[in-house]
């Protein structure tokens, strides 16, 4: 007869999640997980491959979540910004996550199509990628600074955020090609 399972893969990519974002990356250990979920290491390897396999997973759950927060948002690139803003600042580990090798492509195009479909609405198709890179360039640029401290001059940040978003979106309704 098989022993009971203790654990599920979601359960663990939960857990991992929590680690994730209480102690950061170097943290986020194979048997900090299996601790958090009630197991031993070794019983966490029949459900995650290894390590770099529980980050792409997070990841991946990262992502995944930020898409369905962005789908829900509409196709107005300020609720995507502040979508967005709101998910980095409640999982800002996992924000940070999101931009290295471990997150899969799949789940990142994913969360590129909403902003995608509003850039288009904005410059229309032709243009829509060039400007959904330069929207989420300057969000995130922002948002990794912001969530590092990096702002040190003083003045309001949110201030400084919805001036950039307003002017980003301004430059975006300009007519291609026009100065």
């Amino acid at each position: 007869m098989p022993t009971p399972e203790r654990t599920s893969y979601p359960a663990i990519i939960a857990a991992a999640r929590e680690i994730l974002e209480e102690n950061g990356p170097a943290g986020l250990t194979m048997q900090a997980v299996a601790t958090r979920v009630g197991v031993r290491a070794p019983s966490l390897y029949k459900r995650v491959k290894d390590r770099d396999a529980l980050i792409a997973a997070v990841a991946e759950a990262v992502v995944d979540e930020l898409t369905v927060r962005l789908e829900n948002a509409g196709d107005d690139l300020a609720s995507l910004a502040l979508v967005y803003r709101a998910h980095a600042y409640a999982f800002p580990e996992g924000f940070r996550l999101m931009f290295t090798a471990s997150a899969p492509l799949a789940s990142l195009d994913r969360a590129a199509a909403p902003v995608i479909r509003a850039a288009s609405a904005l410059v229309g198709e032709a243009e829509a990628l060039d400007a959904a890179r330069l929207f989420t360039a300057w969000a995130t640029g922002f948002l990794q600074m912001e969530l590092s401290g990096a702002f040190r001059l003083g003045g309001d940040v949110n201030q400084a955020f919805d001036y950039g978003l307003r002017s980003i979106i301004a430059g975006l309704r300009r007519p291609s090609g026009a100065s």
